[in-house]
Parts: C-alpha cells; structure tokens; sequence
C-alpha cells in the first residue's frame, strides 16, 4: 500500500511540475522572484523533450508500482486521469521534438509580455 500511494505521490508531483513548466509564466507576474524557479524547469523540461530523454520521475514511479506489486496504472483516479497526460502511448519521437518546441515559445512569449508589459516608457 505504501508504494503505491508513494508511486501516486510521484505521478502528481510530475504532473505538477509539467504544468509549472508549461505555465509557470504567468505566476511570474503574481511573483517578481518566481522566474528564478522557473526558467531552470522550463530548461529541465525542453531539454528532457528535445533530446529524446525520460525524466528520472517516471522509472522512479514505475519502480514504485513494480514494489507494490502492480504491473499497471489500472483503478485509481490519478492513473486513469493523469497518467494519459504523462505517459501517452502513441508519443513519437517528432511529437517529443514539438513538445518541446512548443513549450520553449509558449514560455518566450509568455516572459516576452512579460517584460514589455513591465518595461519602462520609452518616449
């Protein structure tokens, strides 16, 4: 019972952070300091897309399942909801690649308004 609350502990953590990744842009405004949190998970994240990597969450989740004797993510709400945004089964290597695209110009647009919204008048 233990691994698989802490596997499911894992999988939200994961999800979190690649809705932090994603979208940690606009707390930035809430946040002056957040981007120094920020940026680095973006990096961490475009990184792990574009060269082809799995995150070290996701063998440490499955050990967990393994431990607690669960060959699947059948049952729960966490696996039938989150996993499918984690863990997609027809992922190709160039849809990899776009994610990772996309998540570096979501994030430069997102600080690009940012940083004009908050630059001083220039007349």
């Amino acid at each position: 019972m233990l691994y698989r609350v802490l596997a499911d502990l894992v999988l939200v953590v994961h999800t979190a952070f690649v809705a932090f990744a994603l979208l940690g842009a606009l707390m930035a405004l809430r946040w002056r300091w957040l981007p120094w949190l920020h940026v680095p998970a973006v990096a961490w994240g475009a990184f792990v897309e574009l060269s082809g990597r799995v995150c070290p969450l996701t063998p440490l989740e499955n050990s967990l399942r393994l431990e607690a004797g669960s060959a699947g993510y059948s049952g729960d709400f966490i696996e039938h909801y989150l996993l499918p945004l984690l863990y997609s089964t027809t992922l190709t290597r160039n849809d990899q690649i776009l994610l990772g695209v996309c998540l570096l110009l979501a994030n430069l647009l997102m600080y690009g308004l940012i940083l004009y919204r908050f630059a001083p008048d220039r007349d």
